[in-house]
């Protein structure tokens, strides 16, 4: 599909974007237009490769390392995000080899408990904020739910855009709230990283994924997100698709590199892997680390330790082999 390349008039058109409402406009609208039926295609395409046996060993162990491991439920307990955080650290205790997840992913009021369970370990506090999933609530109090995040010991923020006005046309004012949003996540070595989910299963086309993609980047998000993963469609390949194409362009317009985080109903390896043979052929293999591509899930940890025990016995473990989460 078409890609955004560096010219004079792009490079002019970046830094006009965010002059005003109507170069913002003017820019999104001027990217290229997204071809359905291909990105469908080449998703599915691409869900077909095989990956051979140690290839696939390697694969396993990069998608457990990438895993954001959430629980994002009212009902959530400081016993139940203690037992994620410690799952989180050594996913198979039986195993000292099995890496660590990327992060624990939980609601703000948790987030202490998750970063004094996780203490040293590397596995990293993310937090979703700005009024979870709907967003439906004025800015300040948009922000003061990320500083409290950032102040109980957040490493990372998944903010949700405000879909209403991106979908209006509105898209400084979704330009700026993201701005707000990364002031609010702080400076220097205390800086969150800022995740910016865009809620693709509500935005209708690729086209205004693709859009909302680069205005996410624009803004100065350092991950596009999918989803919150309380809208279905979540996460789905020709999504990703989008998001990889964007990142992939805007590395190469702007020097700078944005990971991608596909979130919400992705449970199996076998789908992990497909997620991964895709970054690699969309993106490129810079984006194969958990610092550029992460998976927002709560099952597909589970399947990716069956797996790699299957590998290495040669049989699948009993129903007790993992944790329910």
């Amino acid at each position: 599909m078409a890609r955004v390349t560096i010219t004079p008039s792009t490079a002019t058109a970046l830094s006009d974007a965010v002059a005003s409402d109507s170069a913002l406009r003017g820019f999104l609208h001027g990217l290229p237009g997204v071809d359905q039926v291909g990105a469908e295609q080449r998703a599915a395409a691409l869900g077909t490769r095989s990956i051979k046996t140690t290839a696939k060993a390697w694969a396993l162990d990069l998608a457990v390392s990438m895993v954001d491991l959430t629980t994002l439920e009212g009902n959530d307990t400081p016993g139940k995000v203690r037992t994620l955080a410690a799952k989180a650290m050594r996913p198979d205790p039986t195993d000292p080899g099995c890496p660590a997840t990327a992060a624990v992913c939980v609601y703000g009021d948790l987030v202490g408990v998750a970063k004094e369970t996780l203490g040293t370990s590397g596995v990293k506090v993310a937090s979703v904020a700005t009024a979870f999933p709907a967003g439906r609530v004025p800015l300040e109090v948009k922000l003061a739910d990320v500083r409290d995040a950032v102040a109980a010991g957040a490493d990372e923020i998944d903010m949700v855009i405000d879909r209403g006005a991106f979908l209006a046309g509105r898209y400084l004012e979704v330009y700026e709230e993201i701005v707000a949003t990364k002031a609010a996540c702080g400076q220097g070595d205390r800086r969150a990283h800022l995740k910016v989910i865009l809620e693709t299963g509500e935005l209708q086309t690729y086209d205004n994924v693709r859009r909302a993609s680069w205005l996410g980047m624009l803004a100065g998000g350092d991950f596009i997100k999918t989803s919150t993963g309380k809208v279905q469609p979540a996460a789905t390949m020709p999504v990703t698709l989008v998001m990889l194409e964007a990142v992939r362009d805007f590395r190469e317009t702007t020097g700078t590199q944005i990971g991608v985080k596909p979130a919400g109903g992705i449970r199996t390896a076998k789908d992990a892997i497909k997620y991964l043979v895709m970054v690699n052929e969309v993106a490129g293999e810079d984006w194969l680390h958990p610092d550029w591509f992460r998976f927002g899930a709560s099952t597909l940890l589970n399947d990716l330790l069956m797996q790699r025990q299957k590998l290495a016995t040669g049989h699948y473990s009993g129903p007790d082999y993992v944790t329910l989460d």
